[in-house]
């Protein structure tokens, strides 16, 4: 039996669960939501998540007696226990070029990602804070659409990022789809990105990812639309 400690708004688990509906696994797998705060986050820790991951976060996967945490970690074991619809591409060096793709999403484009998490918070009460915030949050745009730019070129005239459907096009997709949720830049200017991305939401896995943290938006994070129209104005 496959369980999935998963979260609304991680990230992290989204990946595994793209990973786990593109391999036919997620229907037999029980998904368990751990509780989620806007003000405090993922607290108290799950005693669960707890127990498996030193950090106490989510993703955490239990198959059989094997319990993982960390997506990249079981993204790679579910390609090896499960290789059916394989997301990785085959040589060593096409495999190589994937998992950098993937380390990229997480790694650098997520450190951009990060500069626009204000956007979903109350403003703090120091103006000056607010100002430094927004300036901020307007560098990383310009950063983000310069990657974007580098992205789109890479796409151009093929359907993925490494041919096939590969773990590089989860982790990317949910990075932008992240950024895209922070009012970060647009995809309109950055066509084969925004293809592609058509191309994602149009499979069951990415289209209940990007449904679901859209549902738990409404529900958990308020702010986000209600100052979505002051932000960086």
């Amino acid at each position: 039996m496959m369980k999935l400690y998963s979260g609304p708004l991680s990230l992290y688990s989204r990946k595994v669960e793209i990973a786990l509906t593109e391999k036919g696994l997620f229907e037999s797998c029980e998904r368990e939501m751990v509780p989620f705060n806007q003000q405090i986050g993922y607290q108290p820790k799950h005693p669960a998540v707890l127990a498996a991951n030193p950090k106490g976060q989510v993703p955490v996967l239990v198959d059989g007696d094997l319990t993982l945490f960390d997506s990249t970690l079981i993204l790679e074991y579910l390609e090896e226990a499960y290789p059916a619809a394989p997301l990785f591409p085959e040589g060593a060096a096409a495999r190589a070029r994937c998992r950098m793709l993937e380390l990229y999403a997480d790694d650098i484009l997520f450190q951009m990602m990060r500069k626009l998490g204000h956007r979903s918070d109350m403003p703090p009460e120091d103006a000056a804070d607010r100002v430094a915030q927004i300036a901020a949050g307007k560098q990383a745009d310009a950063a983000i659409a310069h990657e974007f730019a580098r992205l789109d070129a890479q796409l151009a005239g093929k359907p993925f990022f490494c041919g096939a459907l590969s773990i590089a096009d989860i982790g990317l997709f949910m990075t932008i789809l992240f950024i895209r949720r922070l009012l970060g830049p647009k995809l309109d200017p950055f066509p084969a990105l925004a293809a592609w991305n058509e191309r994602l939401l149009q499979r069951a896995g990415f289209a209940r990812a990007a449904e679901e943290i859209a549902a738990a938006d409404r529900a958990l994070t308020p702010a986000l639309a209600a100052h979505a129209k002051l932000l960086d104005a």
